[in-house]
C-alpha cells in the first residue's frame, strides 16, 4: 500500500494534535499499521500500532497520552496526541504491513510500506 501522513505542526506544550495516515489499496483492513517517530539525532522508534482486529499497542512513553485508531471505511489510521511535551518533537511516520507477528510489531524492520513523514514540533 501507499501511505500519506498528515496533521503535523507546531503546538505549545500541553497541546494536542491529530495525525492521519491515509492508505491506498483494497486490502488495507488486513494490515497492521503503526506510527514511528524520529527526533533529531535519534533512531526511528515505535510509538503506537493497531492490528487488523483494532487491538492497539503503545510505547510506554506515550501510554495514556496518545490514542491510535483506524477507520477501515476511510483507509485511515489516526494518532490522537494529547499533553504533548517538547520530548515528543519528531518527524512522525506511519508504516504498514500485512504480516507483522506480535513479537516484531515494535520493530521498524517489520514494515515494508512507509509514509513520507509529518513534522511535529512542541515548543513555547
Amino acid at each position: 500500500v501507499q501511505l500519506q501522513a498528515s496533521g503535523g505542526g507546531l503546538v505549545l506544550p500541553g497541546g494536542s494534535l491529530r495525525l492521519s495516515c491515509v492508505a491506498s489499496g483494497r486490502t488495507f483492513s488486513r494490515y497492521t499499521v503503526s506510527w514511528f517517530r524520529q527526533g533529531p539525532a535519534q533512531e526511528r522508534a515505535f510509538v503506537a500500532g493497531v492490528r487488523y482486529n483494532h487491538i492497539t499497542y503503545y510505547d510506554d512513553s506515550v501510554k495514556g497520552r496518545f490514542t491510535i485508531s483506524r477507520d477501515n471505511s476511510k483507509n485511515t489510521v489516526y494518532l490522537e496526541m494529547n499533553s504533548l511535551t517538547p520530548e515528543d518533537t519528531a518527524v512522525y511516520h506511519c508504516a504498514a504491513s500485512p504480516s507483522v507477528i506480535l513479537s516484531n510489531l515494535r520493530s521498524r524492520n517489520a514494515y515494508g510500506d512507509w509514509g513520507q513523514g509529518t513534522q511535529v514540533t512542541v515548543s513555547s
